[in-house]
């Protein structure tokens, strides 16, 4: 039997490979061991071994000359095959395309794990270096209750449960963390009546975010997606509505992967 100490390791290797494999974005199609130890303050020792056990793998390029690793397409499409609908297809990171390319703003998609909102894709802004969107990056995870999103995300949860949620939440948190429940649970209620949330973006960070759900996901596993913009950027909310829905319907609400519609070939094979 696994020592509790070994257990501890293994769960640490795990957590740091998903780390490195988020790190890389658009801005930061290539990295050195320096820039993750930088970021995830980890040792230069064993991040440069963790590295190189990636490429072995065929996870990571290690370019001979630079010295920069980069994702390989086996990294890209690990996990892909199990997944179904607009993330199997493409059609998920065709719509975060199209939102950056319309607005030029940051585009995040948002799950739940647990009781926390997570970052599960994070493109920046192609048009500002806000230092409020600075420090965010996919992988990142919050407490439901701390952020637009989490509340767009929580109002999926159907009564009583949610609101048990909200009890929860609200005693687990830290004195300087309190919140009203009625106030949370009203909030949850809008996000229900409009199926879209504005407000904080959490993470620590002064930016604010406008998320909508996406439709026809598990109820177990909900998605939303959302614009996230410093203070001092000017926007104007009904139309970044209007350009999630639009994008959506353009994106995730068509028939460009239905495989039921495919015409068979017997004997083209």
């Amino acid at each position: 039997m696994p020592s509790p100490k070994a257990s501890s390791n293994k769960a640490k290797i795990a957590r740091r490979v998903i780390e490195v494999l988020e790190f890389f974005d658009d801005n930061h199609r290539e990295a050195t061991v320096m820039d993750i130890v930088r970021r995830y303050n980890r040792p230069q020792s064993s991040t440069s071994e963790l590295l190189s056990s990636l490429v072995e793998l065929g996870l990571l390029h290690k370019d001979p000359y630079s010295r920069a690793y980069a994702l390989t397409p086996r990294a890209a499409l690990l996990g892909v095959a199990s997944q179904s609908g607009v993330v199997r297809d493409g059609r998920l990171v065709q719509l975060v395309d199209r939102l950056v390319a319309q607005t030029g703003l940051a585009v995040s998609i948002f799950g739940m794990v647990g009781l926390n909102t997570q970052i599960v894709s994070w493109r920046a802004s192609s048009r500002s270096n806000s230092p409020a969107t600075r420090g965010l990056f996919g992988g990142m995870q919050e407490p439901l209750f701390a952020s637009a999103a989490g509340w767009l995300l929580l109002s999926t949860v159907a009564q009583p449960r949610a609101d048990g949620i909200v009890r929860r939440l609200n005693a687990e948190a830290p004195d300087d963390r309190k919140f009203s429940t009625s106030a949370l649970s009203a909030t949850l209620q809008q996000c229900r009546d409009t199926g879209f949330a504005v407000g904080t973006a959490g993470f620590d960070s002064t930016a604010e975010t406008l998320a909508v759900l996406l439709p026809d996901q598990a109820s177990s596993h909900p998605l939303a997606v959302g614009f996230v913009y410093g203070p001092e950027v000017r926007v104007k909310h009904d139309g970044l509505l209007e350009c999630l829905r639009d994008g959506i319907r353009h994106c995730l609400q068509s028939d460009l992967a239905d495989t039921n519609r495919v015409e068979a070939l017997p004997n083209a094979a």
